[in-house]
């Protein structure tokens, strides 16, 4: 077969008829066609031979061209398709490395393999332009609700019709013994669009708690419109779920309006979620407040807040207890999973067990170290003193407001606090030094001499050794390891070193050392926190 003036135009209708069979650019089509017209001249002129063709997208006439290029003479190679400035010459006026010579060739016969590997050329180059649009076009509606039909199921996956591709819908993402036969239609979340060597991969859900918030999106149109936010969903698929949610209108209510007029709206998706229970708690951004709230229908005592470990504690009435917990554990778990928050749940009888414990505990503290009777230790207790410092270092006038308690008996208090504090310090640092510790780092600024012990029996002798700590090893912190929150205790923890002072103390020694330049440090930090304000007012 040979480009002649008899077949140039069927190139171009060839190419216009793929282009709207695969909905794809009709210019991807002809360059495929040039790509392999080239292919197949190559294979008559020489592979090494830089083969270039172009179709006119008016006449559908195919130019072949040769092209070499001017390279310097200890890089020429390819003597085919390069050409040193001296060879260049006899072609070209003035050539310099860089330039290209291009040359038209007569157009080839192809032969029956080589209209075949045209074909084959072609189709792939089809194929790719095909598997680009469909990614790009599913890319953009990642995050979305589709609607599909069931071609086939395959060992529990559902592979759905999505109209231009397929999608699949795993069976870890199915609500609980869902069922689907061929022909079904099925409304799912597009989770994730991958690119892969097969062609896109679209990738479904039905479990995904953004799922719940796409179709409360779809049923109310004030979520739509923005007038009601949802700020969390938590889910335990086919079961229960909670969602929370704000108004920013003061005059609509944001949970009437997703349960809507007896309860339409939020049906309509309990319907759609196989009859899910819902519960739609109002959003407060005072978490132990909306904690509150998502324990719902269970009511609450008493909420304790640490918000460094991100955990909750949770006080209920003896009676309420399995209730807060719910079925194995469900409503609890909801609730943790919605305010992002560890929950420890305990009764009223339980959390009065504790309190009496510390109570006793701080008692004998004072009785032992004090040489208290067991009633005066009971008053300092009571009047929230927990330890030696507070006793030692307090105002006079907080003493004061102690029944029975006089000047002079709050300064032998004080005499005799300070007393064992130093004693302590002074065992402390004996022990240190016995350990090892240098006095590089029992000087340090900030390490008391208790610290300076802990550090030394971890093996921490030198300002070296304590400039390589990382803030968490000192202060403790918090790891996720497989889903669930893991404690790491910090040398210096039980001091109540928070991780900026860690990280203070850290960053000093390393300065001391030399290791960190602080004119650097204060640029960094200068930069970041430029950056910070820059990123706060895009947001606004």
């Amino acid at each position: 077969m040979a480009i002649t003036s008899a077949n140039q135009l069927e190139l171009l209708q060839t190419a216009e008829a793929v282009a709207r069979e695969k909905m794809i650019d009709p210019s991807l089509v002809v360059e495929a066609m040039e790509e392999s017209l080239a292919r197949a001249a190559k294979s008559r002129y020489g592979a090494e031979m830089d083969i270039r063709v172009s179709i006119d997208r008016k006449t559908g006439k195919a130019t072949f061209t040769r092209v070499r290029t001017v390279v310097e003479e200890e890089e020429l190679e390819n003597y085919q398709a390069e050409f040193t400035v001296e060879q260049a010459r006899q072609y070209m006026e003035n050539p310099a490395v860089g330039d290209t010579f291009v040359e038209e060739v007569p157009p080839v016969e192809l032969g029956r393999i080589a209209a075949q590997s045209a074909k084959q050329v072609i189709l792939q180059k089809v194929r790719e332009a095909e598997r680009d649009r469909q990614f790009e076009e599913f890319q953009d509606r990642a995050g979305t609700i589709i609607n599909g039909t069931v071609k086939r199921e395959e060992y529990g996956n559902v592979i759905v019709d999505v109209g231009r591709g397929e999608a699949i819908l795993r069976r870890n993402e199915k609500i609980g013994r869902e069922s689907y036969r061929p022909g079904d239609r099925i409304r799912c979340y597009i989770k994730d669009v991958r690119r892969e060597a097969r062609g896109p991969q679209i990738f479904l859900s039905r479990t995904a708690p953004e799922f719940m918030a796409e179709l409360f999106k779809m049923e109310v149109p004030e979520i739509y419109d923005g007038i009601i936010e949802i700020k969390a969903v938590a889910r335990d698929p086919g079961s229960r779920a909670k969602i929370g949610v704000v108004s920013y209108d003061g005059s609509i209510d944001p949970v009437g309006a997703c349960v809507g007029m007896r309860g339409s709206r939020v049906q309509a998706v309990v319907n759609e979620l196989q009859g899910e229970k819902i519960d739609i708690i109002p959003w407060n951004e005072d978490m132990p407040t909306f904690l509150v709230n998502a324990l719902q229908p269970a009511e609450v005592s008493k909420v304790v807040l640490d918000e460094d470990a991100e955990r909750i504690e949770v006080v209920v009435p003896d009676e309420q207890l399995s209730l807060a917990i719910g079925r194995r554990g469900q409503n609890v778990r909801l609730a943790s999973q919605l305010t992002g928050l560890d929950i420890d749940i305990m009764t009223e009888e339980e959390e009065s067990a504790r309190r009496q414990k510390e109570f006793e505990e701080r008692t004998r503290l004072f009785m032992a170290a004090l040489d208290l009777d067991e009633f005066f230790a009971q008053l300092l207790v009571s009047e929230g003193f927990s330890n030696l410092e507070e006793v030692a270092y307090v105002e006079l006038d907080e003493l004061l407001v102690i029944d029975g308690v006089d000047e002079d008996t709050a300064g032998e208090l004080q005499a005799r606090a300070r007393d064992v504090l130093e004693e302590q310090a002074r065992k402390a640092l004996e022990r240190a030094r016995e350990l090892g510790a240098e006095d590089s780092l029992i000087g340090f600024e900030g390490l008391t001499p208790q610290m300076a012990e802990v550090l030394a029996e971890d093996g921490v002798k030198t300002l070296e050794d304590f400039a390589t700590c990382a803030d968490w090893e000192l202060a403790g912190g918090w790891t996720t390891v497989d889903g669930q929150r893991v404690k790491d205790d910090g040398l210096l923890e039980k001091f109540d070193v928070s991780l900026e002072e860690a990280q203070n103390m850290v960053m000093t020694a390393r300065i001391l050392l030399g290791w960190v330049d602080p004119e650097e440090l204060a640029a960094a930090e200068a930069a970041e926190a430029e950056g910070d304000d820059v990123a706060e007012e895009g947001q606004e």
